[in-house]
């Protein structure tokens, strides 16, 4: 499981798993269930997860590994039945709990085999909620940090070339949050703002796939502004790094049609990026 040491196979007697089975779960309260596990050794308990999580009860596995580690914190099942609290628990999409378990994995056992995939689980506990956060950027951030943590300090590890494209994909979804925001400024006649929201994209995410709309969406609102200079260079960008794209069409369309060229016009912003590109330092 993802480069994990698995532990023994499942192999308790169908009495050890109908005992375990009063353990755990919502019967009883938790000094009941304390006393009752106390009695089984951290194999056996370990199984009991592995069993429950076999069957995708999620919840329970995660309970019978971490009383593997509260009951037996210094045997060697311990350190496994953390990294699956973790695996677990993200399965669960409780991806609070997983980030927990694997924030603690890293922590105790920094230089362990699978301190790599704690160090990813922890990033895939942001990762996974990007899409469900609407305009807040936060998890994305902290994705990103988590996802480059696996990148630079686990190169050799087996997840950090997904790491580098999930990296890849967090990065590009900022900036297409920036798009979201800067068309929805320009729908409503707020060229300033929407210039502010494309401006970061071309600065801050040109490697991204909306580059060229960006500046497409630049040549709009500058000439919703009369600012014919910025508009033109923004369109010569465009014309110098993404001719064949659609944007550049539109561009070239929308500034012919008013008379003006696809070059750059000096003393703007985007002439130093103009010149960069031309020059080969950035594309």
């Amino acid at each position: 499981m993802f480069g994990i040491r698995t532990a023994t196979k499942f192999a308790g007697s169908v009495l050890l798993m109908a005992m375990l089975a009063n353990c755990g779960g919502a019967d009883g309260d938790a000094a009941a269930r304390q006393e009752n596990l106390e009695i089984f050794t951290p194999q056996q308990i370990f199984e009991r997860g592995e069993f429950e999580l076999a069957r995708k009860r999620n919840k329970d596995a995660a309970y019978f590994f971490s009383e593997v580690e509260r009951l037996y914190p210094y045997s060697e099942l311990a350190k496994q039945a953390l990294i699956m609290q973790a695996f677990t628990f993200h399965s669960g999409k409780d991806y609070e709990s997983s980030r927990g378990a694997a924030q603690r994995y890293i922590d105790f056992y920094p230089t362990d085999e699978d301190a790599a995939y704690a160090q990813y689980l922890l990033a895939l506990s942001y990762y996974d909620q990007i899409d469900e956060i609407g305009r807040d950027q936060g998890l994305t951030f902290q994705a990103l940090q988590a996802l480059r943590t696996v990148i630079e300090v686990y190169p050799d590890s087996e997840y950090a070339s997904s790491a580098i494209l999930k990296f890849d994909l967090a990065f590009d979804h900022l900036a297409g949050k920036e798009m979201e925001i800067g068309r929805y400024y320009l729908r409503q006649g707020h060229f300033t703002s929407a210039i502010n929201r494309f401006r970061v994209v071309v600065e801050d995410f040109q490697t991204t796939s909306h580059t060229a709309e960006a500046l497409h969406r630049l040549v709009e609102a500058y000439l919703s502004l009369g600012l014919v200079d910025e508009a033109q260079t923004a369109g010569a960008i465009l014309g110098h790094n993404y001719q064949s794209t659609e944007w550049y069409e539109d561009s070239f369309k929308l500034l012919t049609s008013n008379g003006l060229k696809l070059k750059d016009r000096g003393g703007n912003w985007l002439s130093q990026i103009y010149r960069q590109s031309v020059k080969g330092e950035w594309l």
